[in-house]
């Protein structure tokens, strides 16, 4: 059952600041480096992508020259000369030509290399998450880490396929005309530049206010899909609990807290976008008022004058550009941030430098001493030992929270003990690969999750090397094989996530086919059973009773009616053994098991009771 999810009242701005300020990078250039490192295989394309860039560069600052000398060599002249603006009009459409040409290509290139780089960011992240122990996703919302793998990845994007090589060219262009224009009139270029210094400071100012407005819109955009991803997962509780509408209004207070950190995003944007385009104005107004008293004079061609008022719009359109780009560095920089606090996690759960062969294992199981916590001084378990040989059946008994769970998650693996040690066939679990140990453990859990595709490939789940004969006969083993056959495409059937269009009972057959499919020497039953009707779930025992001859068997029990053929049933009671034996000594003892079994042939009884009368 997904549980509830209240979320914290609408938070001030102050307060989101600090919310999300552990995203802010211990310094950006470090961030940078990291990210760029992603880059590095592609350099050559790069350098490509800067060539046809600066040959569009060229071509473009060629044009206003072109013009100039139109103007003042065969207009503004006594005598035209016509012929010479027809050469300087095919020069003119050459250049563009050629200027079209070259951005083209730069920018389809440099989009393609952009892709591929997040295609391998990616791929390095999500294959990172995989490596991270389960410790890492009781702490980490799913919501979360799919903000993390889809939009910081694509803000990102934004920083390679357009900011790099964009900011290259707006540098280029910068410094470009600064030459052509000090080449033309060196006064009227020094008046042009005279509000560049306060665009600069502007700049560097806007820069801290935009990075906090950035950190806070992801910030709250994470918070919004968590909490999407919460309730979708638990639709059915909350229909059953009729929450709809107190879900409706929780999510429309994080929502509105996306929007305003959204708005006041744009508004910063939109503010310093027309502030930067003001200030460019002036400039042109500058150029006008100084350069058109020169002209009116005769110390300025009116040519050039034209030159300069074109060259004045491509220098602060790159200037423009320049500064506004950090509104994309700015987010490339907090999604980098988040990626890197994602790949420098490290797993708490990691292969020995030299791992010991395993080979195929006998089965059997030492567990020796053991304490574990998930926090720290919380014992879940307290110096549990206990032994199980080869193809024996150990059924695990206790209230909920006993610690029984948490011993099935120890012996996989997938949590390290504190204290004391595990072993597998005499080899410590810590000693050897996790791939390795898991590829001989399959586990069925109470909660069955399929994945979207054919039922074969959940049966398989990943593994080829697992024949179509050995799933089908997986599948009659467990008494699914004559329902697979009946749906349309058979073991070809589309499922869809989490096979929803399949009855819980049907979910966990499959489930118990795809264990039995990848022959393990353990098998893990976590409360397999819970959800089957009586009648399946004799056709389970018996199929388990069949299969648990060749194999070591752990059952954590939820109906003791289903454990009484097991060689050893251990009792916990708060994280502690104070039980073991057979199911017939147990009851003779009249304990604590005694009691439970008493108390759940009284439930099933009663359950069995309420079914026929209804």
């Amino acid at each position: 059952m997904s549980r509830m999810y209240a979320p914290p009242p609408p938070t001030t701005g102050a307060t989101l600041a600090s919310a999300a300020a552990p995203a802010a990078p211990a310094g950006d250039i470090r961030l940078l480096k990291r990210i760029l490192a992603f880059a590095v295989p592609h350099w050559q394309l790069f350098i490509l992508s800067v060539l046809l860039l600066l040959g569009g560069i060229g071509a473009e600052l060629a044009q206003p020259y072109l013009l100039k000398v139109a103007i003042d060599n065969c207009i503004n002249v006594p005598d035209p000369d016509q012929a010479g603006l027809i050469r300087l009009m095919f020069m003119y459409l050459g250049v563009s030509v050629a200027a079209f040409i070259l951005n083209y290509s730069q920018a389809n290139l440099l989009q393609k290399i952009a892709r591929t780089i997040i295609f391998n960011l990616r791929m390095t992240v999500f294959g990172h998450l995989q490596k991270l122990s389960l410790s890492y996703y009781d702490h980490n919302s799913v919501g979360r880490l799919v903000t993390r793998v889809c939009n910081d990845t694509e803000a990102i994007n934004q920083l390679f396929s357009g900011m790099l090589v964009q900011s290259l060219r707006d540098i280029f262009v910068i410094a470009g005309v600064i030459v052509v224009m000090f080449g033309l009139h060196p006064r009227l270029a020094a008046v042009s530049l005279l509000v560049l210094p306060l665009i600069f400071a502007f700049a560097f100012w806007f820069r801290k206010i935009m990075r906090r407005a950035y950190d806070t819109t992801r910030f709250h955009l994470a918070r919004l899909n968590a909490y999407l991803a919460e309730n979708l997962a638990g639709m059915r509780t909350i229909q059953i609990f009729t929450r709809e509408a107190r879900q409706l209004q929780n999510f429309k207070n994080i929502n509105t807290d996306y929007l305003k950190a959204n708005l006041q995003e744009i508004t910063l944007t939109v503010s310093y976008s027309n502030l930067l385009t003001f200030l460019g104005q002036i400039a042109v107004t500058l150029v006008i008022w100084y350069g058109g008293g020169e002209a009116v004079r005769g110390f300025v061609p009116a040519g050039t004058l034209y030159a300069f008022i074109s060259y004045i719009r491509q220098l602060y359109q790159p200037i423009h550009h320049l500064t506004h780009e950090l509104g994309t560095i700015q987010a490339a920089l907090t999604a980098s941030a988040h990626l890197v606090d994602i790949l420098d996690e490290k797993p708490k759960i990691a292969d020995p430098p030299q791992p010991v062969r395993l080979g195929r294992i006998k089965g059997r199981i030492d567990v020796q001493n053991v304490w574990f916590a998930y926090n720290e001084d919380n014992w879940v378990l307290k110096d549990i030992s206990f032994a199980v040989a080869p193809g024996q059946t150990v059924a695990f008994v206790g209230a909920t929270g006993a610690g029984k769970s948490s011993i099935i998650n120890l012996i996989s693996r997938l949590y390290d003990v504190q204290k004391g040690r595990i072993l597998i066939d005499g080899i410590d679990v810590r000693h050897v690969t996790q791939h390795e140990l898991r590829r001989q453990i399959a586990v069925v859990q109470q909660d069955v999750f399929l994945f979207a595709g054919t039922i074969l490939d959940n049966i398989r789940l990943g593994r080829p090397d697992i024949s179509e004969e050995e799933v089908r006969n997986a599948a009659k083993a467990v008494g699914i094989h004559d329902f697979i056959e009946s749906l349309p495409d058979g073991y070809y059937e589309k499922l869809y996530e989490g096979g929803l269009t399949l009855s819980t009972g049907q979910r966990q057959l499959i489930s118990f086919a795809r264990a039995l499919a990848h022959n393990p020497a353990v098998l893990i039953l976590d409360e397999a059973t819970a959800h089957i009707d009586t009648e399946t779930e004799s056709l389970v025992q018996a199929a388990l009773k069949r299969i648990s001859q060749e194999r070591t068997t752990l059952i954590i029990a939820h109906r003791l009616s289903t454990i009484q053929h097991a060689d050893l049933i251990l009792v916990l009671d708060n994280g502690r053994i104070i039980e073991k034996g057979r199911h017939e000594d147990l009851l003779a003892l009249g304990g604590h098991y005694a009691r439970l079994y008493e108390l759940s042939w009284t439930m099933e009884t009663d359950g069995q009771a309420t079914g026929k009368s209804s």
